[in-house]
């Protein structure tokens, strides 16, 4: 096992405008599962491909367990890759796929045999060693894969989307089986993902990666309870982060968020954590809600002190959770980071936000009680918990602190 360390990494491609890579600081730990996220080109997979050695370094230096191995090349750097496409031989076993990688390292075939057959046992693949992969299925073609790199017992696993092609039940249960499979082996790994889902429930740590650059990095529950800026914030969520501009006024010690001409009293344990907050008095900033801190009316509404006015346009039964749709009398938040992650999720999701923007049309989701009874028309009360609610310089897009 290996720490791995990327200091000030730059990676730039000839005739590019923009680096692909931006200074690039993040260390991972001996044994850590560090997850790597951010929208389609923004260069996560080009840092894997730096560690793996697939891509040279502009500038920066990279190191790997005590060595800086800017200059080493892939099969001198004691890692194993695991591909999005699997990258198996299709006319060789199971067993002869796994064994491949040692055969040319040239160890002796009783070790080959013990290591193909222990990590099979592990995979569950003993049943199927004399099968080549076209009689797999997809999930069980990424075990082949998983059993490929786990033999050579490396200093750390390079995964790029490995479950990428998988349908989606599958991807659920494979991504556990993963994570498991990563916690008994306790090997530094470096997971790719453009899925925020599969990020939050497998990585010991998260690094969301914006155009080149390390937005944020930290565990799960930090990225979603203290996002540092209006970009992750926005990624990190399903449904994302609810956002409106707003306008802050105080009257004596209290501080209330004038939202849609509708009041929030600003928690007072909010106010102490966030003491920047204060000179926002008599100012506009973006506010953050996300849909599961909302509840419909009733207690909840007088315990906390605050509320929405909310007429609901839509409404989604899920089983475990009820999603209400309404709209709130506000223009939508447009900048950079919230066009580029409508533009992600694909030219529809994109055309889609435009054209509710210039409407003016800014439509928040509320994730409530599975039990709560709403109607499609009907207008609610819904309470809103302002110790988790979120704030954002309107200029820098970063959180107030």
């Amino acid at each position: 096992m290996a720490e791995i360390e990327l200091s000030h990494v730059d990676k730039v491609y000839e005739g590019a405008e923009a680096p692909a890579v931006h200074d690039l600081s993040l260390r991972i730990a001996d044994g850590e599962f560090m997850v790597l996220v951010g929208p389609s080109g923004c260069g996560k997979t080009t840092a894997l491909r730096i560690v793996a050695g697939l891509e040279d370094i502009t500038e920066g230096e990279l190191r790997i367990g005590d060595r800086i191995v800017n200059e080493v090349p892939p099969q001198g750097r004691n890692i194993s890759f695991v591909f999005q496409n699997y990258a198996l031989f299709p006319h060789m076993t199971v067993y002869d796929n796994m064994a491949f990688g040692l055969k040319l390292a040239k160890v002796n075939k009783a070790t080959r045999d013990k290591r193909v057959r222990e990590a099979a046992r592990m995979l569950g693949l003993e049943e199927y060693l004399n099968r080549k992969p076209r009689a797999l299925s997809g999930g069980q073609r990424q075990r082949v894969a998983m059993g490929r790199a786990i033999v050579r017992e490396p200093q750390a696993y390079l995964m790029d989307e490995p479950l990428s092609n998988l349908d989606a039940k599958l991807r659920v249960s494979m991504r556990t089986e993963l994570a498991r499979l990563q916690r008994d082996l306790n090997v530094t790994t470096i997971y790719v993902t453009h899925d925020q889902t599969e990020a939050m429930t497998m990585g010991d740590r998260i690094a969301i990666i914006r155009k080149g650059e390390l937005q944020q990095v930290g565990p799960p529950t930090e990225l979603f309870g203290k996002p540092q800026n209006l970009f992750v914030a926005e990624f990190i969520g399903s449904p994302s982060m609810n956002l409106v501009e707003a306008r802050m006024h105080a009257e004596g010690d209290s501080l209330y968020a004038n939202v849609a001409g509708q009041q929030l009293l600003i928690d007072p344990r909010t106010l102490s954590e966030r003491p920047a907050l204060r000179g926002y008095a008599g100012k506009g900033l973006i506010v953050g809600i996300r849909p599961q801190d909302f509840e419909a009316g009733g207690t909840g509404t007088q315990r906390r002190g605050c509320q929405l006015k909310a007429k609901v346009e839509l409404v989604e039964a899920l089983g475990t959770e009820t999603n209400v749709h309404f709209c709130v009398d506000a223009p939508p938040v447009i900048t950079d980071e919230v066009l580029e992650l409508a533009a992600d999720l694909g030219t529809d999701e994109a055309a889609r936000f435009e054209q509710r923007a210039r409407r003016g049309r800014n439509e928040f989701v509320a994730r409530l009680d599975p039990k709560t009874q709403v109607k499609v028309g009907s207008t609610i009360d819904l309470a809103v918990d302002t110790q988790q609610m979120h704030f954002f310089d309107t200029e820098t897009g970063k959180s107030i602190r």
